[in-house]
């Protein structure tokens, strides 16, 4: 996004709340929060400080945005969400296709329909 224009971000930021508003409408809306871009992988490596590091792997701050979440009744529901969601603008007003993550919560029953 940082390549962007203004005109491009405020059209994804409004895809993005119009979005959320009709899932509060359905009553599948639950949450959503943005992530700042700043971010670093830690981990516990005994004794001391931990490591901090920036790569080698995956930024996930190039890739993990924010998050929603959502309460709907099927497993087949979130995925149609998700590809709609995937359909915000982008550059030129086209969609971005990001790949999104989805997942139940842990403890959580995986219901799919066929």
């Amino acid at each position: 996004m940082d390549q962007w224009t203004p005109a491009e971000v405020d059209a994804h930021v409004q895809y993005m709340r119009d979005f959320a508003a009709r899932l509060v409408e359905t009553g599948e809306f639950v949450d959503e929060l943005a992530l700042s871009p700043e971010g670093t992988f830690v981990r516990y490596d005994g004794e001391g400080r931990p490591p901090v590091t920036d790569g080698p792997f995956a930024e996930t701050k190039d890739l993990i945005a924010g998050g929603m979440i959502i309460d709907v009744e099927s497993w087949d529901r979130a995925l149609e969400l998700a590809g709609e969601l995937s359909a915000a603008p982008g550059a030129g007003g086209e969609p971005v296709r990001e790949w999104l993550e989805v997942r139940p919560f842990y403890g959580q029953p995986l219901v799919v329909t066929e």
